[in-house]
C-alpha cells in the first residue's frame, strides 16, 4: 500500500514535468501580455508596439500591449511581480525607477529577486524642453533666471525617481540653483503642460519632437553623448559643463520563476525585432539606438546599474531612511 502511494506520487510528479516541458517546448499557445507601465501615444509606448508587433510575428502569437501607467514607471512591472504567473504570458518592460525608487523609499518588490530578466533593448534621448512662447531662449537663461529666482522655475517630469527628475536635480546641484519639479505620469500630460505654461520646462525624452518641430516648443539642450542628427544645433550637457550623459537604458522582464526555454523564445523573438526595419525606424523616430544585451549581460547590468543609482541618490540625499 504504502509503497503503491510512493509510486503514484513518483509519477505525479513525472508527469508534471513533462507537461512543464511540453509547455515550454509548444509555447506560444496563445496571445502574450506586455506591460507597458506609461501612457499610451508616448515614445516608450510607440517604440514598444512596434517591438511587440514585430516579435508576434518570430513566436506566431499576438502579444498584446496594456498601459499600466503610474508610480514613475514601476505600477506595471509591480503588479506583474505579484499577479503574475511565471508561464511568459505577461512581461513588461522595465524602466530603471524599477532599481532605483527601492533606494528611496519602501516599495512592494526586490529588482534582484522579483523578475526574470530576458533582454535588454534600447534607451532614450532626453531632452529639457520649454514653450517656444517663454522667456527662456537657451539654458543661460534658465540658470540666471533660477539664480535671481530661487524656486520659481518649475519643471515638469514623468514622475518622482525617475531619470528625468534625478538628471534635472544633479543639473541644479551643478550649476548652484533650485529647481521645483512637478510630476506627472508621462509625456502627454507633460507636453500640455509645459506647452499651457503651467511649467516653465519639460524634461522628458522624444514624445515632445512633433510639438518641437512644429515650433511650439523650444529644445534647450539634449542628454546624449553627442548632438542629435535631428537637432544639430542644440547642445548636449556636457557641452553645456554637466559631465553627464543619461539615457536611461530599458529591456523587457516576466515575473520571477520563469522556465529558461521560454525566455530564451522570447529573448530570441525581441532580439530579432531590433533588426526589423519597421522598430529601427520606429527608434530613429525618436531618436532611441539599440542597445541589446543578452539575458545574462541584462542580469549582470541591473547590479551594476543599481550600485550607480544607489551612489546618485545618496549623494542627492535622496534615499531612504533606514
Amino acid at each position: 500500500m504504502f509503497q503503491r502511494r510512493r509510486l503514484k506520487i513518483a509519477l505525479a510528479a513525472v508527469g508534471m514535468l513533462v507537461s512543464a516541458a511540453a509547455g515550454a517546448q509548444d509555447y506560444p499557445t496563445k496571445p502574450i501580455t506586455l506591460i507597458v507601465p506609461w501612457p499610451a501615444g508616448g515614445s516608450t509606448d510607440l517604440v514598444m508596439r512596434a517591438m511587440a508587433e514585430s516579435a508576434s510575428k518570430v513566436l506566431g502569437q499576438p502579444i498584446v500591449v496594456d498601459n499600466k501607467a503610474g508610480g514613475s514607471g514601476t505600477v506595471g512591472p509591480a503588479t506583474m511581480a505579484v499577479s503574475a504567473k511565471p508561464d511568459g504570458y505577461t512581461i513588461a518592460q522595465i524602466p530603471i525607477t524599477v532599481f532605483r525608487l527601492p533606494l528611496m523609499q519602501e516599495v512592494s518588490w526586490d529588482p534582484s529577486k522579483d523578475f526574470t530578466y530576458i533582454v535588454h533593448l534600447t534607451g532614450y534621448t532626453f531632452g529639457v524642453t520649454t514653450s517656444a512662447e517663454g522667456p527662456f531662449k537657451k539654458w543661460q537663461d534658465v540658470v540666471e533666471f533660477a539664480k535671481a529666482n530661487p524656486g520659481k522655475v518649475t519643471y515638469a517630469t514623468p514622475g518622482a525617481g525617475t531619470s528625468l527628475h534625478i538628471g534635472m536635480e544633479q543639473i541644479a546641484t551643478m550649476a548652484g540653483i533650485k529647481l521645483t519639479q512637478v510630476p506627472f505620469k508621462g509625456g502627454a500630460e507633460t507636453n500640455a503642460a509645459v506647452l499651457g505654461q503651467h511649467t516653465m520646462l519639460q524634461a522628458d525624452s522624444t514624445g515632445w519632437r512633433p510639438l518641437v518641430d512644429a515650433g511650439k516648443l523650444r529644445l534647450l539642450m539634449v542628454w546624449t553623448g553627442v548632438r542629435s542628427p535631428n537637432y544639430k544645433d542644440v547642445p548636449t550637457l556636457k557641452e553645456l559643463g554637466y559631465p553627464m550623459v543619461y539615457d536611461s537604458p530599458f529591456g523587457i522582464a516576466g515575473p520571477k520563476g520563469m522556465d529558461p526555454k521560454i525566455v530564451a523564445k522570447l529573448h530570441d523573438a525581441f532580439k530579432k525585432a531590433l533588426d526589423d526595419p519597421a522598430v529601427i525606424a520606429t527608434l530613429a523616430k525618436f531618436d532611441m539606438v539599440p542597445n541589446y544585451k543578452n539575458t545574462e549581460d541584462y542580469k549582470k547590468a541591473v547590479v551594476e546599474v543599481t550600485e550607480s543609482e544607489r551612489k546618485v541618490v545618496e549623494k542627492l540625499g535622496l534615499a531612504k531612511k533606514n
